[in-house]
């Protein structure tokens, strides 16, 4: 499991393998799905800290597609440039 260096114990990475391991597909997807609403938590508070609390729900949401989608598709499909707009 280790593709660079990690600061967790040996000991516990693996633990959390045998884990992973003893999960079933759908608890798999439910852990992912867990993570990646997490995610999408801390990115909608960054970009609320970076640019204010009072964004409309349209910019909040370009924003957020902007980390995860390219310039020129953004550009393209919702006629927003980051890089004019900022990140």
């Amino acid at each position: 499991m280790r593709a660079g260096k990690s600061d967790t114990p040996k000991e516990v990475e693996a633990l959390i393998v045998r884990g992973y391991r003893q999960m079933t597909p759908k608890e798999k997807l439910e852990q992912v799905g867990q993570l990646n609403r997490s995610l999408r938590v801390l990115a909608l508070a960054g970009i609320r800290q970076r640019y204010g609390a009072d964004l409309s729900e349209t910019e909040v949401r370009l924003r957020l597609g902007a980390l995860s989608i390219d310039r020129e598709t953004m550009i393209q499909a919702f006629g927003w440039d980051p890089n004019e707009h900022g990140l």
